[in-house]
């Protein structure tokens, strides 16, 4: 059993409400790729939304202190999961549904200077993270860059803080299980 997951928080602010047209197509690539994320290889758990179907939540939804209502709707993509691996993460960010809504990203997100996207972290196996742990490991990233307690996918660290870079070839042989796993459900 392994002794450590890999924690992930996303976090972006829309352009529009999310109810609005301009989110229109946000809004129908959602549940497809919350579908095969969680079909994923290497997935083990990610918290839901206070007050809506599915996951329950982990603990009350918190957003980062960059986060401007700037849509009015009080409300801003997030995500909180996690995984086996950073490979098994990457696979299932850059490929299938998921990697498809990602490429088209910039339609409906508004990109902040200096603002990740996302952050990693090393959590022991068996530990869900609740929103408010997540967004302090976001803020450290973006205030301090990426370090053994707050990282990304460019500049990763083990669970013993050695730098790594994540195996390509690995990304790509888990992306094809997921597709493998997707076409037949």
């Amino acid at each position: 059993m392994q002794s450590h997951h890999l924690a992930v928080y996303t976090f972006n602010q829309f352009l529009a409400p999310y109810q609005s047209d301009a989110i229109k197509g946000f809004r129908d690539a959602e549940p497809g790729a919350f579908v095969e994320m969680d079909r994923a290889s290497g997935f083990v758990a990610r918290s839901g939304y206070e007050g809506e179907e599915g996951p329950m939540s982990w603990g009350p939804q918190v957003f980062p202190k960059c986060w401007e209502n700037s849509n009015g709707d009080g409300w801003a993509p997030s995500t909180l999961s996690v995984w086996e691996t950073i490979e098994a993460l990457m696979a299932a960010t850059y490929h299938g549904h998921h990697g498809d809504a990602y490429r088209q990203g910039s339609k409906w997100h508004l990109a902040k200077p200096g603002v990740p996207e996302y952050v990693l972290w090393w959590i022991p196996a068996g530990h869900k993270p609740d929103w408010t742990e997540a967004v302090s490991r976001f803020e450290d990233l973006m205030d301090n860059g990426p370090n053994v307690r707050a990282f990304s996918f460019k500049k990763a660290f083990a669970p013993d803080g050695r730098t790594v870079k994540p195996d390509a070839a690995r990304v790509k042989a888990i992306a094809r299980e997921n597709q493998a796993i997707a076409d037949i459900a």
